[in-house]
């Protein structure tokens, strides 16, 4: 173990001897650049663009540019970047993680890279934990980019659209992990490319890059909003269909999987539900659909179970019931509200991805914080980023004193408030940290006891945060606070604290990531400053009774050892660190599996995007279209003919019904012109008249306004068929666990479903696609709408009618069941027909 851990030293020296050649270079230019005037040192950026242009690359600028800022932070902050600083700013620009120890200006660091890779105007962003920080760092190191010429911008809550547009614009970006994240998902639900406020995800510079690559990454970002699916509609239609009779009101295709209403039903459907138009009415229309399938085709007992108030479907195949799974598009509650049970659901996910996945999107990614080396690996293998520990302009001469452990964790909390009485007493300032608000407020109510003055911090408001923790090194002060609360702010001594022993930094107890430990004791002993630092421990501690404490506790016992007794003792703290590498270990596990669940969904999420993003910049969708009419007419002779070969032992009628119905073809079509035919004859055969249908369209409507409408359709149905994709995996993930009963796999199970619910919604899409563009009707918008309201208002989905749909033209040859020419809204059979009737 000491021989890798050398090695590993060895190798981190080796990179740092390699980078200091570089810091001999960038400091032989700053006698140069000292004697510029401020013009001449602001062109230096104009000149930099330009050799980019001409093809340096940014490697051979560095040396330059590096100089450049540290002369700029001169003149505008008063502040020269230190050799190791710069050093930093190198391993920042090579995408890796640069650890520094707390007070040593990481915030300094970051303008060196952010300013070498903003020349390229694509874009840096610098991240940071909250809002108050992102602010400040924007304000005072913005200063030297603006000095020299670059645009900053600011991510923070509460910006509006243009705000935020802009400040993506700009050359360096800084604002928090959450707010670009949910930009990000914001950016893939608009409907117009101009409603999208990022660029591309070029640089991200992630300070605190544990916290939020580590710490935050198991749990996602999230947008949700109330459902589009009312439950009471679910509950009416649950009612109402059961009034409905087979073969009079609806028909079942079983064969096609289908239940469609009569014109008899509709009829009867509209006048139950008060309604004019079922067929425009399309949310209605949706909830009669579902409940009208769920009453006919799902099956309880054969379809689904009901097991302890849910809905569980059966798998077809296996007969095995499917936890987790859940039926898209509104039928499971249909079948919820069938059954009378309570509708899950009632708010939707409309995006949703964690962090690990945003920030592996970018070209590059760095980071930066005080302690890395210890989940270095989790960095290598998730992140692509290794660790390089960076040396301290000044030599660490902080004492880090030996845990002490206590019986209890009563015993072992009186013990810390007598050692903050003995160092408030004699002038030194103490800072505690606790591992929760609880403990927090604890051991505030026994120093209130004792008549000590005391700060107590629960990092609920960041910006006091950072004024308490900015003044924890006053003499005497003693202030309280969780581990994580207030980092990225820097301690300074006052008057007279070097002489009173510097910092003393207090831990409660030990957190099961050492990392954590590390950054709380780095609080002490910043740029060569004096300081101690000490961890006190119970037998009742979390990680103690995960550790094992039995052991300590029988020694106590054999010694007679009571509460105010401690052991103080080297091996205690070994054997204590030994236990955090085996939790840290189980959590990196817990994360990682986490993570290859989420690859799986991110894959999925991915292509969805893209392709989105492809219909928003205005593709032309014509060729797309195509397509799909080969997919699903190749589907669809797959699934009615399966392995059999003569084309007279297929199901003719219902695949002739099934082409009519999608693919909107008006002519009869010939069943014993299809015996004649071979396999291969019969898929040109309904590819060419699916073409003449799809051709049709074009012509009624005009190529210009097919292709927006293509556009404006498409984007709508990804959208809704998406939201219930991403409903159904949250509840396939929730559930999948259970497989493993069966001796399977739950990983593989669930990338197996997955990919199946993926496939099946891509071919959803493609059908109610199809079903949209063939059936449109062109209506008169009326003059105060907008060009994409009124487009929208032209698509009308009419699948739920026995008649085919026709566009409304100047020759009004209407059918009973279009729209009225007169552009009352209404079907023409409830409108001029029934006066004409």
């Amino acid at each position: 173990m000491f021989g890798f851990l050398k090695k590993l030293l060895d190798d981190n020296a080796k990179e740092v001897r390699k980078l200091k050649k570089i810091v001999d270079q960038i400091n032989s230019w700053e006698p140069e650049f000292t004697r510029l005037d401020d013009a001449a040192l602001q062109y230096k950026t104009v000149e930099f663009r330009q050799r980019i242009e001409n093809g340096e690359s940014l490697d051979s600028l560095l040396p330059e540019a590096f100089a450049t800022v540290r002369e700029a932070s001169k003149r505008v902050t008063g502040m020269r970047h230190f050799d190791v600083q710069l050093i930093g700013g190198m391993v920042l620009h090579q995408g890796r993680i640069a650890e520094m120890k707390t007070g040593e200006g990481k915030t300094l660091v970051a303008t060196l890279p952010s300013y070498l890779n903003g020349l390229t105007g694509r874009g840096v962003h610098v991240v940071t934990v909250n809002d108050y920080l992102a602010r400040r760092d924007s304000e005072l190191m913005g200063r030297i980019h603006r000095f020299l010429g670059l645009k900053v911008g600011l991510i923070v809550h509460g910006l509006d659209f243009a705000e935020r547009r802009e400040s993506y614009a700009a050359d360096i970006t800084y604002g928090t992990n959450n707010e670009f994240g949910f930009d990000y998902l914001r950016d893939n639900m608009v409907n117009q490319p101009h409603h999208m406020v990022q660029r591309e995800l070029n640089f991200a510079i992630v300070d605190e890059v544990d916290s939020i690559l580590v710490d935050e990454a198991r749990t996602p970002l999230i947008i949700s909003g109330p459902a589009d699916k009312p439950t009471e509609k679910y509950y009416t239609v649950a009612r109402l269909v059961p009034r409905l009779k087979n073969e009079v009101d609806y028909k079942v295709d079983e064969k096609a999987h289908s239940a469609t209403l009569t014109e008899e039903g509709v009829e009867k459907v509209e006048k139950i539900l008060g309604i004019d138009n079922l067929a425009d009415n399309m949310e209605w229309a949706h909830h009669v659909n579902c409940g009208l399938k769920a009453y006919a085709l799902m099956k309880r007992d054969k379809e689904y179970v009901v097991k302890d108030g849910e809905v569980i479907i059966v798998d077809e195949f296996t007969g095995r019931m499917m936890f987790g799974r859940r039926y898209s598009e509104g039928l499971h509650q249909a079948i919820e509200a069938k059954e009378g049970l309570k509708i899950q659901n009632e708010s939707q996910t409309l995006a949703t991805i964690t962090l690990q996945n945003y920030f592996r999107m970018y070209n590059k990614l760095s980071g930066m914080t005080g302690t890395a080396r210890t989940e270095e690996d989790e960095f290598i293998e998730i992140y692509k980023m290794d660790v390089v520990a960076i040396p301290t302009n000044k030599p660490v001469i902080r004492e880090d004193v030996p845990d002490v452990v206590y019986r209890t964790e009563e015993g072992k909390f009186n013990a810390v408030v007598e050692d903050i009485i003995e160092a408030h007493e004699k002038g030194q300032p103490v800072l505690v940290g606790t591992v929760s608000i609880e403990k927090s407020e604890h051991l505030s109510e026994k120093l209130k006891r004792r008549g000590v003055s005391h700060q107590v911090l629960n990092a609920k408001y960041h910006e006091k945060e950072a004024e308490i923790i900015k003044n924890a090194g006053q003499r005497g002060m003693v202030t309280i606070a969780t581990n994580m609360a207030g980092r990225g702010t820097d301690i300074i001594l006052g008057e007279g604290v070097p002489e009173a022993g510097g910092l003393y930094v207090i831990g409660t107890e030990r957190h099961e990531a050492r990392r954590i430990d590390n950054q709380l004791r780095g609080r002490s002993g910043r740029q060569g400053d004096p300081g101690k630092s000490r961890f006190y421990v119970s037998l009742e501690d979390d990680l103690m009774r995960l550790f094992g404490a039995e052991n300590i506790q029988g020694l106590m016992d054999r010694l007679g050892m009571d509460d105010s007794m401690p052991i103080e003792s080297g091996m205690i703290s070994r054997a204590i660190e030994n236990a955090q590498r085996r939790v840290e270990a189980r959590n990196f596990d817990i994360r990682k599996h986490v993570l290859k669940y989420d690859d799986v969904m991110n894959q999925q999420r991915t292509v969805i995007y893209e392709q989105r993003r492809k219909v928003l910049a205005g593709e032309n969708l014509k060729e797309t279209v195509q397509d799909f009419i080969d997919k699903l007419v190749s589907s669809m002779i797959e699934r009615f003919a399966g392995e059999e070969k003569y084309v007279e032992n297929w199901d003719l009628p219902a695949m002739i019904a099934y082409a009519k119905e999608l693919f909107h073809i008006e002519e009869e079509i010939d069943q014993e012109e299809l015996l004649d035919m071979e396999k291969e004859d019969v898929l040109d055969f309904f590819l060419e008249k699916a073409q003449e249908s799809y051709e049709r369209r074009e012509r009624e409507l005009g190529e210009e306004t097919l292709r927006e409408l293509e556009r404006i359709i498409l984007l709508r149905i990804v959208d809704e068929n998406w939201m219930d994709h991403l409903d159904a995996m949250d509840h396939l993930r929730h559930g999948i666990g259970l497989r493993a009963y069966g001796q399977k796999d739950p990983l593989v199970e669930y990338k197996y479903e997955a990919f199946n619910m993926f496939n099946d919604m891509i071919t959803n899409i493609q059908e109610t696609f199809l079903r949209y563009i063939f059936r449109v009707n062109v209506v008169v918008s009326q003059p105060q709408a907008t060009e994409e309201e009124s487009l929208l208002k032209k698509a009308h989905e009419n699948r739920y009618e026995d008649e085919p749909q026709q566009p409304v033209k100047g020759e009004p040859q209407t059918g009973r069941n279009d729209l009225c020419p007169c552009g009352s809204g209404k079907k023409y059979k409830k409108c001029c027909g029934q006066k004409k009737g």
